[in-house]
């Protein structure tokens, strides 16, 4: 099995990084393979809704995001990890969700996602989310820990003296390992949950 890891901060071993350190070292016990990609400095522009992705199947902008996608579609679990700013998540980051998730269409259905969030004081929350909703859209369970996957600190290094939140970093890798394997033995057991029915596309707008 294999977890897709996204470091949204600019700083590549910044807090936002010790956070998923500490996760790695679960998913190493739990024999679950991971990747880390750093993406949070990197130039990374919006969406700007061209529609050529539903035509060709990748983003217009070819670069980091399309790379990105068959690592997506191959992962059994993704993990997105982002610095607060302005109690919201890294613009980079958010441009890079938009077009991964908008511009990939293969089934996403059942893969387990977590997020995580480092701050120096607020915002946590609200980051936390933002970021969730990218998984509630695409039929992603989503995993939790013993507390919101939050840790807090202001200088880089600073979050390895946050004792609960690295605690919470490792009780989210726990269970989301465990959600995984569950949903592996799941899908061989009974094949993934089909909506057996045409998609409803509502518009308000008549």
């Amino acid at each position: 099995m294999k977890v897709l890891m996204i470091n949204g901060s600019p700083r590549k071993e910044g807090n936002t990084y010790i956070a998923l350190h500490e996760m790695e070292k679960v998913f190493e016990q739990e024999q679950i393979e991971t990747e880390l990609l750093h993406i949070g400095n990197k130039d990374i522009r919006g969406c700007v809704a061209c529609g050529v992705c539903h035509k060709k199947g990748a983003c217009a902008f070819d670069d980091l995001v399309n790379e990105t996608a068959p690592k997506f579609e191959a992962c059994d679990g993704l993990v997105i990890a982002s610095p607060v700013y302005y109690a919201s998540a890294n613009g980079t980051l958010i441009s890079f969700l938009d077009r991964l998730f908008y511009s990939t269409s293969f089934d996403k259905t059942m893969k387990v996602g977590a997020s995580v969030v480092a701050a120096r004081r607020g915002g946590l929350s609200a980051t936390f989310d933002e970021l969730n909703k990218y998984f509630t859209i695409s039929g992603m369970p989503v995993a939790s820990s013993q507390y919101w996957n939050s840790i807090h600190g202001r200088l880089p290094g600073e979050a390895q003296q946050d004792g609960e939140g690295l605690q919470t970093m490792r009780a989210l890798a726990k269970n989301m390992a465990f959600l995984m394997k569950s949903i592996q033995l799941g899908k061989e057991a009974f094949g993934l949950p089909k909506l057996d029915e045409e998609h409803i596309a509502t518009n308000f707008v008549r």
